[in-house]
């Protein structure tokens, strides 16, 4: 019988080497996951590598604050994208025509604001044609891209989003400004501790949003960032 002797030093090299050889299985996996992630153009930052941003409004509510922010994005001649459901354009018509007069973009929000990770292909795309029906209906224009509310979505919100020629919107900086604990200087600092290039910046219509803006504004002017809408930041 043949007694083996290993030396610690060899078999601590080749533990160490079997790790690299896994950690380097997962990231080519996480990676290609990623490409895989921009074929399906889910976008949670534009493509473009300069110093652009773009702003992002949600809206199902709030109606009180957006004559505010309107005049402010107008103040500094700024067009951003606001993503609207298809329920509250119905419901206020003018003030979306409001909005797209004055230069914004306007994005589905789908119809109801629902976790569309927890629909039917068919039922997520019902939801997003609606929307994209009514949106039509009041400013003529069809809308291009699909921001899925809450960022809720499933295989088949993207089997149904890309059926109807839209692509799928997330963010990569919230200012969680519709939580309760959230203020001006919170909103502010986290703008200011994330922001990159090709940044997709996400609000809603809130007082503190209202208040935090002309800072954000001049914030990221002053690190020589321009702010446009989703369109600005893809290509």
């Amino acid at each position: 019988m043949k007694i083996f002797i290993f030396n610690k030093k060899v078999v601590y090299t080749c533990i160490i080497v079997i790790m690299i050889i896994i950690l380097t299985l997962l990231y080519i996996n996480f990676y290609n996951r990623a490409e895989e992630t921009f074929k399906m153009d889910i976008y949670y930052k534009g493509n473009i590598d300069d110093e652009i941003v773009a702003f992002v409004c949600n809206v199902d509510w709030g109606n009180e604050y957006i004559p505010s922010m309107l005049k402010i994005f107008k103040d500094n001649n700024i067009s951003i994208t606001f993503f609207v459901t298809g329920r509250w354009a119905e419901k206020n018509p003018e003030l979306l025509k409001k909005i797209y007069e004055y230069g914004h973009e306007i994005g589905n929000h789908g119809y109801k604001h629902i976790d569309y990770d927890k629909l039917s292909y068919e039922a997520n795309k019902e939801e997003i044609i609606k929307a994209h029906n009514a949106i039509n209906q009041i400013i003529k224009e069809e809308p291009k891209y699909f921001a899925p509310p809450s960022g809720a979505y499933n295989d088949n919100t993207i089997r149904a989003a890309k059926d109807l020629n839209y692509d799928i919107i997330m963010w990569s900086i919230d200012t969680i400004d519709w939580r309760e604990d959230s203020n001006k200087q919170k909103i502010i600092d986290r703008i200011n501790s994330k922001i990159h290039n090709s940044a997709i910046i996400l609000m809603h219509p809130t007082e503190e949003t209202v208040k935090a803006l002309p800072d954000i504004i001049k914030l990221l002017y002053n690190k020589g960032y321009k702010i446009g809408r989703v369109r600005d930041i893809t290509k």
